[in-house]
């Protein structure tokens, strides 16, 4: 029982999503920090104030603190724009120039011109006889 255990915790993906967390929490310290000391002055600089807590709606005797909700709304799209900008843009230029071509295992019926299998004797759509690429 203890092995199995053992066994899960070795597997490759556990380590990875561990690391993953650990990343993931000092890179939300940045991005806070992106945020919180450039970002929100910049929006003081525009609008007037870097913080929307104060906006308030008095319905009877509750208050609706929509200016959290806003403060919140503001920081997710900041950081969401980080991670694409900062992260996923350059990760993808740089996958697609190292990335090689991938064969394909498909090819054109020379008599209906569907796709089949390289290896393929017979098309499956109009069940002509073909020969099996290799």
């Amino acid at each position: 029982m203890l092995s199995g255990f053992k066994k899960f915790l070795m597997r490759g993906n556990v380590l990875d999503l561990a690391v993953a967390v650990v990343v993931g929490a000092a890179f939300t310290a940045i991005v806070n920090s992106f945020v919180k000391d450039l970002i929100n002055p910049l929006i003081a600089a525009i609008v007037g104030k870097p913080d929307f807590s104060h906006l308030t709606l008095n319905i009877g005797s509750g208050t609706l603190t929509y200016g959290n909700f806003l403060n919140a709304v503001i920081s997710f799209m900041l950081i969401a724009a980080v991670i694409y900008f900062l992260v996923i843009t350059p990760y993808e230029r740089i996958t697609a120039r190292f990335a090689t071509p991938e064969e394909t295992k498909l090819r054109e019926c020379p008599e209906c011109l569907s796709e089949i299998p390289k290896a393929a004797v017979r098309c499956r759509h109009c069940t002509a006889q073909v020969s099996p690429m290799t």
